[in-house]
């Protein structure tokens, strides 16, 4: 398993698919892309997806995702994305009571079973008191990572 932080947007495109039986039907498949804005998110999709996509596909909606981090797992059989709300409980200094705060993951894995597995991996390296308050199938194809590539014609401003 490692983890990612960054800020995640999840774009949603529309474009019609072949089925396996050889029909075209209109179709809408969620993404979350690695980006800085929203005008890089709508960029990064479309550059991702027109490597799969024959034809035409319209960006429908881009909206900023909710995780604090993604959890990738390194098993072959990991094709499916959780989303994961993890409490953690912290102790208050000057009131000395207890106090939860909510994050959200996405986690990726085979199965329901497979994503609390690999919450607790993660999680149980840290010192911190957590619980698990809920993980939820999402119906993210996948996530884009931002390579950090960058490109040939890119100088660093002192140089220009």
């Amino acid at each position: 398993m490692r983890s990612r932080t960054a800020t995640w947007f999840e774009c949603k495109i529309r474009y019609e698919k072949t089925m396996e039986d050889g029909m075209q039907k209109k179709v809408t498949e969620a993404y979350v892309v690695d980006a800085l804005s929203f005008s890089e998110a709508e960029e990064r999709i479309i550059e991702e997806m027109s490597s799969y996509i024959s034809g035409e596909f319209t960006v429908t909606d881009i909206k900023k995702a909710p995780y604090g981090e993604i959890f990738f797992s390194d098993q072959e059989m990991a094709d499916k994305w959780y989303k994961a709300k993890l409490q953690f409980i912290t102790i208050d200094e000057k009131s000395e009571k207890e106090k939860k705060s909510t994050v959200n993951y996405l986690v990726q894995a085979g199965s329901f079973n497979g994503a609390v597995k690999n919450l607790d991996e993660v999680m149980g390296g840290t010192m911190i008191d957590y619980t698990i308050s809920s993980v939820a199938e999402t119906q993210l194809m996948d996530v884009y990572e931002h390579t950090g590539k960058t490109q040939k014609d890119d100088k660093p401003e002192f140089e220009q």
